[in-house]
């Protein structure tokens, strides 16, 4: 089946490239993509368009800094050029996992530090500059792992970062929801969980002034690891809780409040959809109960990163793929309307592995996703930023798919390397 997968994204990336040829004289200024990095690995993980149309990008960096893995900050122009990059970390290893525009033109980053805190690895918040110089930093911790995943900038001028814990909480790992003032320091935090593992990975502020955390839980729900939704009132009390999943592992990836009031997860399941793990995205109401689901994917890995509200009412959803494209997994984007139903679909990457983490809708109507590849760039793994047009594409993939489909259609039987992160597990321990 596989031998027919292949054969007709062939065919799609054809397509593709021949529009790219065509259309790259008329938008190529909106359509590119850059890659950033040394010679060891480099990673995107958080992309922002920034008010003055470039875009900053969060990740790590194994070449630069101050030693082992540091946070990595790029600012960009409109068309992918550095205008500026920082580094922040000490001599172990740190992460910046998700990036925000602050009201001041400044960013806030949230990830993790095992260089700085309490023990082992603690969630990491810093403020800087709308130069990437940082202002204040603080950590929040135990003295067991605890992880920043997504921040957001909240009304009051502070800021709420939602992770995982492993230093408190009821058992295992639990949900971390950390309430700062506009200098960092905690004024609330919660926790929420079971005896065993659970783990919050996207937040989103709701309309209402509380939040909404998604993520998986093994605690609760069907069988194996189930998605899990928790929506909390504006001082991190729980309002209702939902889990979706089968018998088979369910991880919830990513959380926007659609403009319904209800919530839109992009997750991967183990449990429908075909072989080995799908993107699975499903419509929730107000109150956490489902509308609608679909899944999407082939007979590999498919593993959901990040989902968009589009400005027409449907959805982006941006991940990883081992089904389709030209080697040994590749950035998947895919287009939905309002009842997720596929309108279009892209994949890019080369023959070695290229993943993406967070797809934004830009303000021209295109699609900015940061990820990293090892087909292209200076080293290793790399930063990659692919800004595409309103179909996702980018004209500069045909000068380097058509050469390669014959070579991608035979390596990628005798040499595929399994190089997705199924459990979207950046940290390293």
């Amino acid at each position: 089946m596989k031998v027919f997968a292949v054969a007709f994204m062939m065919v799609l990336l054809f397509s593709a490239c021949v529009s790219n040829v065509y259309f790259g004289k008329v938008h190529a200024a909106s359509m590119w993509n850059q890659t950033y990095g040394g010679s060891n690995d480099e990673y995107g993980y958080s992309v922002v368009e920034t008010s003055d149309g470039g875009y900053t990008i969060a990740g790590e960096t194994l070449s630069y800094g101050a030693g082992n893995t540091d946070v990595w900050l790029i600012k960009t122009n409109a068309t992918g050029t550095v205008q500026w990059n920082q580094t922040y970390g000490g001599t172990s290893l740190d992460n910046g996992l998700s990036v925000v525009e602050t009201s001041d033109g400044g960013y806030i980053v949230a990830g993790y530090t095992v260089s700085f805190g309490a023990g082992g690895a603690d969630v990491w918040l810093i403020k800087t500059n709308a130069t990437g110089t940082a202002q204040w930093n603080q950590t929040y911790g135990g003295p067991n792992n605890d992880v920043g995943w997504s921040v957001v900038q909240t009304g009051d001028g502070g800021y709420a970062i939602a992770g995982r814990t492993d230093s408190y909480g009821a058992g295992g790992r639990d949900f971390w929801l950390i309430k700062t003032n506009a200098t960092g320091t905690a004024q609330w935090n919660q926790t929420y969980g079971g005896p065993n593992d659970d783990q919050g990975v996207s937040m989103v502020k709701t309309s209402d002034g509380g939040y909404a955390i998604i993520g998986y839980t093994y605690s609760f729900g069907a069988g194996g690891h189930d998605v899990w939704l928790v929506k909390t009132n504006a001082t991190g009390t729980v309002r209702w809780n939902q889990t979706y999943g089968g018998p088979n592992d369910d991880y919830g990836r990513f959380v926007v409040q659609t403009t319904d009031g209800g919530y839109m997860v992009a997750s991967f399941t183990n449990s429908s959809g075909g072989e080995g793990y799908n993107f699975w995205l499903f419509k929730t109401d107000a109150t956490g109960m489902v509308q609608w689901n679909q899944t999407y994917g082939g007979t590999g890995d498919d593993v959901v990163r990040s989902v968009v509200q589009t400005g027409d009412g449907g959805y982006a959803i941006v991940g990883v793929t081992d089904s389709y494209g030209s080697g040994s997994t590749d950035v998947w984007l895919v287009k939905t309307d309002s009842a997720g139903t596929v309108q279009w679909n892209q994949t890019y990457g080369g023959l070695s592995g290229d993943e993406g983490s967070l797809v934004v809708q830009t303000s021209d109507g295109g699609y900015a996703i940061a990820g990293f590849t090892w087909s292209y760039g200076a080293g290793l793994a790399d930063v990659w930023l692919l800004k595409t047009d309103e179909y996702g594409i980018v004209p500069e993939a045909a000068w380097v798919i058509l050469p390669l489909m014959l070579v991608a259609t035979v390596s990628i039987f005798i040499c595929k390397k399994k190089l997705l992160r199924k459990h979207s597990e950046v940290v390293k321990f």
